[in-house]
């Protein structure tokens, strides 16, 4: 079964990076030590119509195009890099979601309205318009560090391309204003070299992270608990609005000369 994976933006439609991630099947063996280890086909899709490229997106309407292609394709989990909800007032931490703060995320959503840093806040509330928008399309957050329950369930997934390199032992991507087409050309063949990707196409800075960030949907369809690591607390109703949320990241896959420890996550 194949996944989506959509590395969010407001700005502009041409922002936006959207992946179908699928593993192709490796003999009868499809799994080793507990992992898939297939191959993984990345296919580049584009989300926006003729003509609205440069315009701003609509939240509801990125939820609406989200949720047909994947009806169009069958797929149940779809990951969102973006905050889906608000801090939880009772979580104990001043500023941050646990998973934030487990991750030391570069930005922090605190309580309802209140963001750091302060020009966070419209990405932020868009990111948490978009998760809405698919709940009332029949998706929901991803709920328990179990893997994703029946087969008709449609989940939500918070992802964190950043940590998502890190956690497969490689080198983050700089950011995109900063990145130039080496440091994509090396990403890839970094990431390439530690799980076998083919793509329709060169992907850039914002295809690329949406391919890191959507690797632990794989491991979620496949309800293959060793491939994916899960951060945070669930997510919840309080005071009139969600709070907390996990994010999950890819584990590298069995091998030698992988870390056996990820002690920047500690």
């Amino acid at each position: 079964m194949a996944i989506l994976s959509v590395d969010l933006a407001y700005r502009s439609w041409a922002d936006l990076g959207v992946v179908v991630l699928d593993r192709r099947p490796i003999g009868q063996t499809p799994l080793q030590a507990g992992r898939a280890v297939g191959p993984i086909s990345c296919e580049i899709v584009p989300l926006a119509d003729p003509g609205d490229e440069r315009g701003a997106v609509d939240a509801n309407l990125l939820a609406g195009r989200i949720n047909h292609l994947c009806n169009t394709r069958g797929i149940r989990v779809v990951m969102l890099d973006g905050p889906q909800a608000w801090k939880s007032r009772e979580n104990g931490l001043e500023h941050s979601r646990v998973s934030e703060r487990q991750l030391n995320t570069a930005a922090k959503t605190g309580l309802p309205g209140m963001v750091k840093p302060v020009t966070y806040r419209a990405f932020a509330e868009f990111c948490l318009d978009v998760y809405d928008a698919l709940c009332r399309r029949g998706w929901k957050r991803l709920e328990t560090k179990d893997q994703p329950g029946s087969p008709q369930d449609r989940v939500l997934v918070e992802s964190y391309p950043h940590a998502a390199w890190k956690s497969l032992g490689l080198k983050p991507l700089p950011s995109k204003r900063r990145a130039r087409v080496s440091d994509l050309a090396e990403g890839y063949a970094a990431l390439n070299a530690v799980i076998p990707i083919t793509t329709n196409r060169p992907p850039n800075h914002d295809q690329l992270q949406a391919i890191v960030g959507g690797l632990p949907g794989l491991a979620l369809d496949e309800h293959n608990a060793a491939g994916a690591r899960i951060v945070g607390n669930p997510p919840r109703r309080e005071g009139g609005h969600w709070r907390e949320g996990y994010i999950v990241l890819p584990l590298p896959p069995p091998g030698p000369g992988w870390p056996n420890s990820m002690h920047w996550l500690d």
